[in-house]
């Protein structure tokens, strides 16, 4: 198979994102790909876990500023990016991550409601250091999402946001996802075994083609 790619995953909650992952790596092991890694952010790195747990976890003593949380989720993304992902894709590896810059725009400037300007700049930073070679978008209904995540666990501290929040976020990795050159749309609604097919039937059909 080709040169080494770094494959990103998005969506809402509960739309199978780590499920997704693990397709797509497997997919590859079957294809005489074995050096595969996936990552997650925020996280990934002891650092990147540290900040991960203070963006997912409730402070009842401090609320944390909308600012501090894009700030923070950045650190940690610069930490992954430089001593992670870019090394590994120096050294021949595939990276497959759940979740990146497209994230934030849609969470930190479409839920938060923070200046995508501002998201621009942190944004061409961490573009500085490696771009993604394919987006794949797992678009799923709010109600269906959120439901699946509720099932899975108790809602963490962004999961608990409203209903506006995440229809706002939805609305934004919509309209910035027409900005990507190199994505897949899966409709994630379904079951997991359509979902799957439709993941690999159109994986494959990238790969084929880039």
């Amino acid at each position: 198979m080709k040169k080494n790619k770094f494959i990103v995953i998005e969506g809402l909650e509960g739309s199978g994102k780590t499920t997704a992952c693990k397709i797509i790596k497997n997919f590859l092991f079957l294809n005489n790909i074995k050096k595969v890694i996936i990552v997650r952010q925020p996280g990934s790195t002891s650092i990147s876990e540290k900040i991960r747990k203070i963006i997912k976890n409730n402070n009842k003593k401090e609320k944390l500023n909308k600012f501090s949380e894009l700030f923070l989720l950045y650190s940690a993304r610069i930490q992954l990016m430089k001593n992670i992902i870019k090394p590994a894709l120096k050294k021949g590896k595939w990276i497959i991550s759940d979740r990146h810059n497209l994230s934030s725009i849609a969470y930190q400037g479409g839920g938060r409601g923070i200046d995508q300007s501002l998201i621009k700049i942190l944004n061409n930073i961490i573009n500085k250091i490696s771009k993604p070679d394919l987006t794949i978008f797992l678009d799923v209904k709010l109600k269906i999402g959120l439901k699946r995540a509720f099932l899975r666990s108790n809602f963490d501290r962004i999961e608990q946001q409203s209903k506006n929040f995440f229809l706002k976020v939805k609305k934004y990795y919509l309209k910035f996802l027409s900005f990507e050159k190199n994505k897949i749309i899966i409709n994630a609604n379904n079951n997991k075994k359509i979902v799957q097919k439709n993941i690999i039937s159109k994986f494959k059909n990238w790969i084929n083609n880039n």
